[in-house]
């Protein structure tokens, strides 16, 4: 597929003022020689070069007009349910723990009733690849339908900070030259305020757990000046995003939108406009329904898409005109301000603002719906399409090995881990008798949630001072010294390893092996010790 590419130079007049007078300085000529502005010692850019952007350089502020349609309301349902579900995510209970909890303070992360620590590095790292191929597998079967649909900078830009500054500042939201009283803006930022703090504390209870917050929220920030710096530290950063950030949260910071051009082809599921059927845009007298029957759809369009070109339209008559009307209600109702009938481009969130609002003012004019709608790239230049890409294929093989591997890991997994912790000091004594003397640091993780009881004890051929035996609570690690008793013959070239069982008298029954330290072939250990206890 073609790289995507940001807002050509060439937009039509559109009817925001705003928009007229970017557009106007972007089609102006260059004044003076060298193609620059006599008012400006600085190179106009040929076009725009965000959307985000102003021709001076100043930020263009967005105001999308919400376009009502059958996409708004889909969108508005699942976003609703997403708003629900992220706040009641941490208050939910599977086996008695949060479904799910990212604990780093005391390193445990729960995953629907599932605990992992540290220690569980190859299951976290399944865990996050799948979650990765898993998008890519969204991406590859509807488009960056994740940005539109899912992503919570999108559910909660468009679907609760928007709709709050609508209704505060009415007719302002859209006319900057229009007075709003003072006290409508403070109740809107003190609105702003109440969500950011929900939302601050929501997120954090991911991390500290719902029972630790509620503890916080009812005590005073003095008895808790860490947790409290954070909350108002997490508070202050929402409000900056969803209050002056914004949309160049997606169009500047997130990398989602340059992952397209590698995550989508030419076949992948874009929101396009139809130039074949679109162009040249012009006003037009109203067409009645039964005028001309409305062409048929395209092959492999579901029911109900809207899509009303034929697969291989035939060629541009120079003197007809398009059923585009050049209204520009797609660029006014896009939160990012692009045109979408310049092509896909890596600002677009494939919301479908515009197709709800193209198919209202298609509606009006008597047009067929489906100028702009979800389609591909062949299918709008009328390019038969393959039903089946690498993609599609690749990406759900990846991802059911990664979860096979994954679940086969976490149900074969022991009940416990046996880890060999380094040494300080000499890493061997010489006892007058000549004997050997290793001073072995263990740690015992109990992956189960009850405490257990752990017996180390020695396997044949190795001699321990001592029984060793260390309690774990549930979920938790604990250490062990073992004092490992060999003769230097059993030393080969200073190196030796042997096995002691790790039991709880249960489910749990493992040989350990450590490696030992000792001296060094014929000479001395004495002098070996002393020698390395030196250094």
């Amino acid at each position: 597929m073609s790289q995507a590419t940001p807002t050509p130079v060439h937009l039509p007049q559109l009817n925001q003022p705003a928009l007229q007078s970017s557009s106007a300085s972007r089609t102006a000529p260059a004044q003076g020689s060298g193609g620059t502005d006599t008012q400006s010692p600085l190179l106009r850019p040929e076009g725009r070069v965000l959307s985000t952007l102003n021709p001076d350089g100043s930020r263009r502020w967005m105001t999308p007009k919400p376009s009502d349609g059958r996409f708004l309301r889909r969108r508005r349902a699942v976003a609703w349910i997403l708003i629900i579900l992220f706040a009641a995510i941490p208050w939910i209970r599977i086996n008695g723990k949060p479904a799910i909890l990212l604990d780093v303070m005391t390193r445990k992360f729960v995953f629907f009733g599932t605990t992992f620590r540290p220690t569980d590095t190859l299951l976290l790292a399944l865990l996050l690849l799948s979650i990765f191929v898993g998008v890519f597998l969204l991406t590859a079967l509807f488009g960056r339908v994740w940005c539109g649909w899912a992503c919570p900078q999108t559910v909660y830009m468009e679907f609760l900070y928007r709709p709050v500054e609508r209704l505060f500042l009415g007719a302002g939201y859209n006319n900057p030259k229009a007075t709003v009283p003072a006290w409508r803006r403070a109740a809107m930022y003190v609105v702003f305020l109440v969500a950011s703090a929900h939302l601050a504390n929501t997120f954090l209870a991911y991390f500290v757990g719902t029972d630790r917050l509620v503890e916080w929220t009812f005590r005073a920030p003095t008895e808790h000046p860490t947790a409290f710096g954070v909350f108002i530290v997490t508070v202050g950063l929402m409000m900056f995003d969803f209050c002056f950030f914004r949309e160049q949260m997606c169009t500047l910071v997130c990398p989602y939108g340059r992952f397209q051009s590698v995550l989508l082809d030419r076949g992948s599921l874009i929101v396009g406009y139809d130039a074949k059927r679109g162009e040249p845009r012009g006003k037009k007298a109203r067409k009645k329904a039964t005028d001309e029957p409305a062409p048929p759809p395209l092959a492999g369009c579901g029911e109900g898409c809207g899509c009303a070109t034929k697969a291989e339209p035939a060629a541009i008559d120079p003197n007809r005109v398009g059923d585009c009307i050049d209204c520009t209600l797609c660029v006014q109702t896009c939160p990012t301000g692009i045109d979408i009938r310049d092509g896909l481009q890596l600002e677009c969130l494939h919301c479908a603002q515009c197709i709800d609002a193209c198919d209202a003012v298609m509606d009006k004019v008597g047009r067929p719906r489906g100028l702009i709608r979800y389609s591909s790239q062949n299918q709008l230049e009328g390019v038969a399409t393959k039903k089946v890409r690498i993609g599609m294929i690749a990406y759900p093989l990846l991802l059911t090995a990664i979860l096979t591997a994954l679940v086969t890991l976490l149900f074969t997994r022991a009940d416990a881990m046996v880890v060999q912790l380094r040494v300080q000091g000499t890493p061997y004594t010489v006892e007058s008798d000549g004997s050997i003397v290793n001073v072995i640091r263990v740690r015992v993780d109990n992956r189960t949630e009850v405490s257990k009881a752990y017996t180390i004890e020695p396997t044949e051929g190795v001699v321990l001072r001592e029984p060793v035996t260390v309690s774990v609570d549930g979920i938790a690690s604990n250490e062990a010294t073992l004092h490992i008793i060999s003769k230097p013959s059993e030393f080969s070239r200073g190196h030796r390893t042997v096995g002691v069982r790790v039991s709880d008298g249960e489910n749990f029954n493992e040989v350990k092996e450590l490696s030992l330290v000792g001296p060094f072939g014929s000479l001395n250990g004495q002098k070996d010790a002393e020698k390395e206890g030196e250094s």
